[in-house]
């Protein structure tokens, strides 16, 4: 599997705005949690993943998620190639990275809040959460 964008969409009228990603399924959903990074540390890198996908979606403010596909979990390759997604709060979509990944998570505005959706319950986690230095890969603007 690879990471893909589930495009929603926004509903205005007289009564404000509905947001929505219609083709999100929440069925292998376990839990959600919501991540604001600080001003001084606008980055949140880099966690992987073997067993648990994530499911980005911006409640408010900007971010770049960044995410590379794992090529060998005791000794990536620094070389892995950066791929990243814009999303902000006017987007209303959800960006899926799967299980094989290591993410990144970069907050572009001061108080942006940003929602994730884990499909790996919480007594798993501890065995499927890799952690890599922050710059391990470096991020480039």
């Amino acid at each position: 599997m690879i990471p893909k964008v589930i495009q929603g969409g926004n509903f205005s009228d007289h009564r404000g705005t509905i947001s929505y990603v219609n083709d999100f399924s929440f069925q292998d959903i376990e839990r959600f949690y919501i991540i604001s990074n600080s001003d001084e540390n606008p980055i949140r890198a880099w966690q992987g993943h073997k067993l648990d996908a994530k499911n980005f979606y911006c409640l408010s403010g900007t971010f770049k998620i960044h995410f590379v596909k794992i090529d060998d979990w005791e000794n990536p390759s620094k070389n892995l190639k950066i791929e990243t997604i814009f999303v902000s709060e006017a987007d209303s979509k959800i960006v899926h990275i799967p299980a094989g990944y290591a993410n990144a998570i970069e907050s572009l505005d001061s108080n942006s809040k940003l929602m994730s959706f884990s499909t790996l319950p919480l007594s798993d986690v501890k065995d499927d959460d890799i952690r890599y230095p922050a710059d391990y890969w470096l991020i480039n603007g």
